[in-house]
């Protein structure tokens, strides 16, 4: 689908912030409301919008953490889908949040999300380990986000200006 430039201007907006009253949005891309609202379904409709989330700093809701890690997979491709079928099967565990076809050294990256380091391990060795077209895993945990979907985590309220002393 080729969008038009009101409609990429749209999209571009609704990305950084979902929550933006329609009547905002018709004056920040200069269209009356009711031209807005129907290019905002049209896209929905396309799937161009697929969903509209939260992104949430779960560090701030006392015991609710987790663990989050990333997996980098090399698997076996099948003959005629190559790598969509495992990843199909790996983005069916209700554990997984992304699966990528990645360049270099490994063809596929997940990421998972989990109560534990143990339950995340649990995972690596009993579920997507044992796939057939897995021939190996590297896993990664994530320590500390810094910046997620281009949101900052934790800038800080520190004074930034410029100490001037006598």
């Amino acid at each position: 689908m080729t969008l038009s430039d009101k409609e990429l201007e749209i999209v571009k907006i609704l990305e950084k912030d979902a929550r933006t009253p329609m009547e905002v949005l018709a004056k920040m891309v200069e269209l009356p409301v009711e031209e807005t609202e129907r290019l905002v379904k049209k896209l929905e409709e396309a799937k161009v919008i697929v969903q509209y989330t939260a992104l949430v700093d779960w560090r701030k809701a006392d015991g609710h953490e987790g663990v989050t890690a990333m997996i980098d997979v090399k698997v076996t491709p099948k003959r005629g889908v190559g790598f969509d079928e495992v990843a199909e099967r790996i983005y069916r565990f209700p554990e997984v949040k992304s699966v990528y076809l990645m360049s270099g050294a490994y063809d596929l990256s997940v990421v998972i999300e989990g109560r534990s380091m143990a339950e995340v391990a649990h995972f690596v060795s009993e579920k997507l380990s044992t796939l057939d077209s897995v021939i190996s895993t590297t896993t990664h945990f994530i320590l500390k986000k810094y910046k997620h979907d281009g949101i900052v985590f934790e800038q800080g309220d520190q004074d930034r200006r410029i100490v001037v002393s006598p």
